[in-house]
C-alpha cells in the first residue's frame, strides 16, 4: 500500500482505495488467492423458438418446411442478409457447410445450393420484429427492465472472502454465426449453443454450489482458488477457453490494472538501457543474438506483437514478429526519398493486415539482408528465435518485462506527449476532446487497431453534413437580424436597441459555437471511420494520462470515458492529479 500514501485525499473515496489495498495485501501476498468464492453460476441462451407459419422459407422459388435445427442456424443467416458479410464467398461456404450438419438427410439431398435459398421472408419478420420493439409502450419496456434487473441481482453478484463483487458478463452467449475479425478464414461458421454439460464452475468447497438447470449436469466443480474465473467453458470455433469473470471495477480487476501500468511505468526508467543494449546486439557474433535484438527493436519500435501465440487449432495464417517469415518483409535501399526501408505485410492478430513502409537503421537493414539470404519466401526470418527465447530474455533485462509491457508502455508514453503537442489552451471543450482522440488515434495506428468503417457511416455523415448546412443557414440570419439591430441602434440610439443588439450578438456567437461542434464532430468521425479507439483506450493506454488531462484542462471524465468506464478505472480516476507523469 505504499503508493497510497501520495495520495492527498479525503472522504470515502480514498478511504475506499484503501480499504480495497489492504483488503488485497491480507489476503493475497504471494499473487492472487481467494479464501472463499460463492456465486449462482451462468444465465444460460433461452431455448429457440420455432419461427410463426406464416413466415416462409423458399428453396428455388417453392416454399420447403424445415426442421426445427436448421431452420435455427437459417435464422441466424437471415438476419445478417443485409449485412456484407453473407456476400462473402468464404462466409458462405462455411456457413452452408455447417447447416448441411444440422440437416435431415431429406434436407441435405433437396438444398444442395446456397444461391438457390431464399432468406427474405425470414429476414423481413426479423426487421419487422425489430421495429416492433421500437414502438413498445412504456409499461413493456419496464416489465423488460425489471426482468433484466431480476437477473442481474440474482446472478450478477458473487461473494468473494466476505465481499460482495460485481460478475461481468454472467450471460452465456447465443447461439450464432462466426463473424471474426478482417478476413478470417472461419467467418460464417456456426457458434454452437454452450449447455451446461460445457461448462465448468469454480467455486469453494465450503460454499453453495450452483445447481445446473433440471434435467441437466456441470461437465465439472473446481475449487481452484489462484484463478479469478468463476465459470468457463471451450468455444467450438476456436477452441479457446471462455470465462465468466468478476467487473473491471472489481478490487482484483482494479488491482491487477494498476500492477500493469506500473510494470510499464517500471519499463520506462530502463528502457534507453534496454535500447543501448540491443542497438550493441546488433553487431554480435551470435547469429541467435543478433535476431533477438532485431525482433526486440521492432517490437519497441513499431509495438508488433511478440507472435506464436496461436490457440490450437486455429487456421488462419496469422504471425507475429517473432514468426514473421522471409514472405512477409519487403527491403528498400531507397524508397520515396527514404534511405533503408522495410515494407511489412502480413496478418495480425484477428486476421488484421498490417501493412507499413518503415525507415529504419543501417545496421538493422543489414541484418535483415542478412537474415534473408539463401531463404525461401515461407522460411522463417527469425529462424534462431521464438517466443519463449524472446521473453526469457525480457525477463532477465527488467522483471515482469514481456512484449505486451512495450506495447503498453509506448502506447501511454505515445498518448502523452501528443495530448502535450495537440492540447490548445484556447480552445473550447469540443476542440480539447478532437485533440484529445487524435491522440489517441495516433496510439491505435502505431497498435494497428483498425475496423472496416461502419455499416451506417455514409447515411450518419450525410445526416451530420445536413445539420451543418441547416446550422449555417440560422449563423447567416442571426448575422443578418444582428447586422440590422446594429443599424437600428445606429438610428435610434435607445436603450432598448442597445440590449437588442447585444441579445443579437449572443445568439451568434452561441450558434457559432454550436456550429464548430457539429464541424469537429465531423471531422472526428471522418479522421476515425477506420480506426478503432476503444482498444488502446481501454487496454493499454495508462488511463491516469487520461484523467489528469481532464482535470488540467476541464474536461468532464464522461466525455472520455462512458459509465462502464468510469467504473473500470475507478482507481485512476481518485489518484490522478493533473500534474501526473506517466
Amino acid at each position: 500500500c505504499a503508493f497510497l500514501k501520495k495520495l492527498k485525499r479525503n472522504g470515502d473515496s480514498a478511504l475506499n482505495i484503501c480499504t480495497w489495498s489492504v483488503w488485497e495485501e491480507e489476503r493475497y501476498p504471494e499473487g492472487i488467492k481467494w479464501k472463499f468464492l460463492e456465486h449462482k453460476g451462468p444465465v444460460f441462451a433461452p431455448p429457440y423458438e420455432p419461427l410463426p407459419e406464416n413466415v416462409k422459407f423458399y428453396y428455388d422459388g417453392k416454399v420447403m418446411k424445415l426442421s426445427t435445427k436448421a431452420e435455427e442456424v437459417a435464422t441466424f443467416f437471415a438476419k445478417m442478409l443485409d449485412h456484407e458479410y453473407t456476400t462473402k464467398e468464404i462466409f458462405r461456404k462455411n456457413f452452408f457447410k455447417d447447416w448441411r450438419k444440422e440437416m435431415t438427410s431429406e434436407e441435405k439431398s433437396t438444398i444442395t445450393n446456397l444461391s438457390k435459398c431464399d432468406f427474405t421472408h425470414m429476414s423481413q419478420y426479423f426487421k419487422a420484429q425489430t421495429e416492433a420493439r421500437k414502438q413498445m409502450s412504456k409499461e413493456e419496456k419496464q416489465k423488460i427492465k425489471e426482468e433484466n434487473e431480476r437477473l442481474l441481482k440474482e446472478y450478477g453478484y458473487c461473494v468473494m472472502d466476505n465481499h460482495k463483487e460485481r460478475i461481468a458478463n454472467f450471460k452465456i452467449e447465443p447461439p450464432g454465426l462466426f463473424r471474426g475479425r478482417g478476413n478470417h478464414p472461419k467467418m460464417g461458421m456456426l457458434k454452437r449453443r454452450i449447455m451446461p454439460e460445457d461448462i465448468i464452475i469454480n467455486c469453494s468447497k465450503d460454499s453453495k454450489i450452483p445447481p445446473p438447470p433440471p434435467g441437466h449436469k456441470w461437465k465439472e466443480v473446481r475449487h481452484d482458488n489462484k484463478v479469478t474465473w468463476l465459470v468457463s467453458w471451450t468455444e467450438n470455433i476456436q477452441g479457446s477457453i471462455k470465462y465468466i469473470m468478476l467487473n473491471p471495477s472489481s478490487r482484483i480487476k482494479g488491482e491487477k490494472d494498476w500492477q500493469k501500468y506500473e510494470t510499464a511505468r517500471r519499463l520506462k526508467k530502463c528502457v534507453d538501457k534496454i535500447r543501448n543494449q540491443y542497438r550493441e546486439d546488433w553487431k554480435s557474433k551470435e547469429m541467435k543474438v543478433r535476431q533477438r535484438a532485431v525482433a526486440l527493436y521492432f517490437i519497441d519500435k513499431l509495438a508488433l506483437r511478440a507472435g506464436n501465440e496461436k490457440e490450437e487449432g486455429e487456421t488462419a495464417d496469422t504471425v507475429g514478429c517473432c514468426s514473421l517469415r522471409v514472405e512477409h518483409i519487403k527491403l528498400h535501399p531507397e524508397l520515396d526519398g527514404q534511405e533503408y526501408v522495410v515494407e511489412f505485410d502480413f496478418l495480425g492478430k484477428d486476421s488484421i493486415r498490417y501493412y507499413n513502409k518503415v525507415p529504419v537503421e543501417k545496421r538493422v537493414f543489414k541484418n535483415l539482408q542478412l537474415f534473408m539470404e539463401n531463404k525461401q519466401p515461407e522460411d522463417d526470418l527469425f529462424d534462431r528465435l521464438n517466443t519463449s527465447i524472446l521473453n526469457k530474455h525480457l525477463q532477465d533485462l527488467m522483471e515482469g518485462l514481456t512484449a505486451k509491457v512495450f506495447r503498453t508502455y509506448n502506447a501511454s508514453i505515445t498518448l502523452q506527449q501528443q495530448l502535450k503537442e495537440l492540447t490548445n489552451p484556447d480552445d473550447n471543450i469540443p476542440a480539447k476532446i478532437l485533440s484529445y482522440n487524435r491522440a489517441n488515434r495516433a496510439v491505435a495506428i502505431l497498435c494497428n487497431h483498425q475496423r472496416a468503417p461502419p455499416k451506417t457511416f455514409e447515411k450518419s455523415m450525410m445526416n451530420l453534413q445536413s445539420k451543418i448546412d441547416a446550422k449555417k443557414e440560422q449563423l447567416a440570419d442571426a448575422r443578418r437580424e444582428l447586422k440590422s439591430a446594429k443599424a437600428d441602434a445606429k438610428v435610434r440610439r435607445d436603450e432598448k436597441s442597445k440590449k437588442t443588439v447585444e441579445s443579437k450578438k449572443k445568439a451568434v456567437q452561441r450558434i457559432e459555437e454550436q456550429l464548430m461542434k457539429l464541424e469537429v464532430q465531423a471531422t472526428d468521425r471522418e479522421e476515425n471511420k477506420q480506426i478503432a479507439l476503444g482498444t488502446s483506450k481501454l487496454n493499454y493506454l495508462d488511463p491516469r494520462i487520461s484523467v489528469a488531462w481532464c482535470k488540467k484542462w476541464g474536461i468532464p471524465i464522461e466525455k472520455i470515458y462512458n459509465k462502464t468506464q468510469r467504473e473500470k478505472f475507478a482507481w485512476a480516476i481518485d489518484m490522478a492529479e493533473e500534474d501526473y507523469e506517466f
